[in-house]
């Protein structure tokens, strides 16, 4: 396989990274508007830089780590050299495949919503695909993308829901920790000590959802002793709204993706 990607910031970069280490580089080129950042991306992980997004057309399947904003400008330069056999993947929020064929009509197209957890290669990427995706081809993106985390295709209704839980969600999960390792330094824990405590609860934390597939409420019920410590916090968080909190940041988040594919 072929692959290639415009674009090698903070995302594309974080997929790039893990799919070279999954590949053989050598298939692999990537191009940035900022060629300093491109160059040394590639010689980090042992792909090809190319100078321009056209001579990156030249893969069979072509990542687009490109800002909703900036898609025009880049459709503008490549939509009349995308060959019919490449399947171009989108990682812009928000922006549907129809917008996508609207900027290139005869390119072929996968939506996709990574997060930044590509970087430790426990990524949660959802995928949706046009009608003219074979299986085969489908099945190779995800193969692709597996590399950096779990993939899942999603009718592209979910998209914007995906956009905001879980390619947003890292983000309200680290003020989550930070919050928590606030609370543990303010009862006396050393500050590096408290960020290990706070990550290490949430991580396991996380596992355990995924690993006994018993609901999250359940296994809270687990920790919450008759008159004892966690009850008493479970209380004070549901004094504050916590979850009431969670609902609105993703909702909000949702919202703007949809805001953003109009």
């Amino acid at each position: 396989m072929t692959i290639s990607c415009i674009g090698t910031g903070a995302m594309g970069g974080a997929i790039m990274r893990a799919v070279c280490k999954k590949f053989d580089p050598k298939q692999i080129k990537v191009t940035d508007k900022n060629a300093e950042m491109g160059k040394a991306f590639a010689t980090e992980n042992g792909c090809t830089f190319v100078e321009t997004n056209k001579e990156a057309l030249a893969a069979k399947y072509i990542f687009l780590a490109v800002k909703p904003q900036f898609l025009g400008d880049v459709f503008a330069e490549i939509r009349g050299d995308i060959g019919a056999e490449s399947v171009v993947i989108s990682m812009a929020a928000g922006v549907k495949l129809e917008k996508l064929q609207d900027f290139a009509p005869k390119a072929r197209f996968v939506r996709m919503m990574p997060n930044v957890c590509a970087q430790i290669g426990e990524a949660m990427t959802a995928i949706t695909a046009g009608n003219d995706i074979s299986e085969q081809e489908l099945s190779y993106v995800k193969e692709i993308l597996a590399a950096a985390g779990k993939v899942e295709e999603v009718p592209e209704k979910l998209m914007d829901c995906v956009t905001a839980v879980s390619g947003s969600g890292p983000a309200f999960v680290f003020m989550f920790i930070e919050a928590l390792a606030d609370a543990a330094v303010r009862c006396g824990m050393p500050r590096s000590q408290a960020y290990t405590y706070a990550a290490q609860t949430v991580y396991g934390s996380a596992g355990m959802v995924l690993q006994s597939g018993k609901h999250p409420a359940a296994l809270k019920d687990m920790v919450c002793s008759p008159a004892g410590t966690t009850i008493e916090g479970v209380a004070a968080l549901e004094k504050n709204n916590f979850r009431n909190a969670v609902i609105e940041a993703v909702t909000a988040a949702c919202d703007r993706s949809i805001a953003l594919g109009k």
